[in-house]
């Protein structure tokens, strides 16, 4: 949708609009942290479906980025787009998928036999956080794959290990926070039961605290960069299409008949929020050529975007996550209620 409005209602070359759909389709919910994924067994709809979309299509956009690329005659696509279809296409997305899962299961189940068997490794997740995605990305890089995709793959593939192993050990009620009472971080680390929930934990929480850090970082960027771009005048109508027409279109489109709520198709309409994958994307095709009249409006466009995007949507969170999470108390209320009604009716 984006592309057709830049080939159409920016004038854009078929390769830049292709392109600027590619910058723009990635969603960073780091930006607004009240709508991500709060702890391993945090199973809400709303922030599962944002956290689990950012990581997809932080990856599943490059091909597009490769094609827009190669319609403007900076990336080779082959005789009619073999080339651009086997290997931007499957080999990179399947390669980095394939590469990040199983590094994040080897080095998983390593680091658990290690722990749960001789007592070793214990502690210092967040090295293990870091050299996992250094590890999983570097890897990607080297096999032509996407990294973006192979650091997701391996975090699921770490989240699977512990769900495997909690069922298989059939745990029921395990705190995977915070160490039981009277357990130590270290004691946690190495039981039998626990380990891999304690495990999942402690690299979700050192991963929270990389993306406060990462948050800051973008947003200073952000407003040192627009600070010397002038506000694209196409700005005036393209944002507000963008926000209020194609992303909630393109929500409505992707969950037709998967029979999600109207307010949370809603919530899910509104928080399409642009980040960190917006400029990476962008970066990535400057260093690869795009420059001139259409590389400054993408440039334009893109920081102006994220920089509305980052405003917005931070102003809008709290407010409306307050209301959804009162919407989602009432309901489960209502629920209750049934199932009680039902219950004495059958008594």
């Amino acid at each position: 949708l984006i592309a057709m409005i830049g080939s159409i209602g920016l004038a854009l070359p078929l390769g830049a609009a292709v392109l600027l759909g590619a910058i723009l389709a990635p969603t960073d919910p780091v930006l607004a942290s009240d709508v991500q994924v709060e702890h391993p067994t945090d199973n809400d709809d709303l922030r599962f479906a944002l956290t689990g979309e950012a990581g997809f299509n932080d990856g599943s956009a490059f091909p597009f980025v490769m094609l827009g690329l190669g319609l403007l005659g900076l990336n080779e696509l082959g005789a009619l787009g073999s080339r651009w279809l086997l290997v931007d296409v499957l080999w990179a997305v399947l390669g980095g998928l394939g590469i990040g899962t199983v590094l994040g299961t080897l080095i998983g189940r390593l680091v658990l036999y290690l722990r749960r068997t001789h007592r070793e490794a214990v502690g210092l997740d967040e090295f293990l956080c870091l050299g996992l995605i250094g590890l999983s990305y570097g890897v990607a890089l080297l096999l032509g794959t996407y990294a973006f995709l192979a650091v997701f793959a391996a975090g699921l593939a770490i989240r699977r290990i512990e769900r495997q192993t909690t069922e298989r050990d059939d745990v029921e009620g395990v705190d995977v926070l915070q160490p039981t009472q009277g357990t130590t971080p270290s004691e946690a680390a190495i039981d039998a039961v626990g380990g891999p929930a304690f495990m999942a934990s402690e690299l979700l929480a050192f991963n929270e605290r990389l993306e406060r850090i990462g948050e800051v970082a973008v947003v200073v960027i952000i407003g040192a960069l627009v600070s010397t771009t002038p506000i694209p005048i196409e700005l005036l109508w393209f944002a507000p299409l963008l926000f209020f027409v194609i992303r909630p279109l393109a929500v409505v489109i992707g969950l037709a008949g998967s029979g999600t709520s109207r307010p949370l198709l809603a919530l899910l309409g509104w928080f399409g929020i642009r980040g960190i994958g917006s400029l990476y994307y962008l970066t990535f095709a400057i260093v690869h050529g795009v420059d001139g009249p259409d590389g400054a409006r993408l440039i334009g466009i893109t920081l102006w975007i994220v920089a509305i995007s980052i405003v917005i949507h931070g102003v809008s969170v709290t407010p409306l996550m307050a209301r959804y999470e009162a919407w989602q108390a009432r309901r489960s209320a209502a629920r209750s209620g049934n199932e009680r009604g039902v219950s004495s009716s059958a008594g």
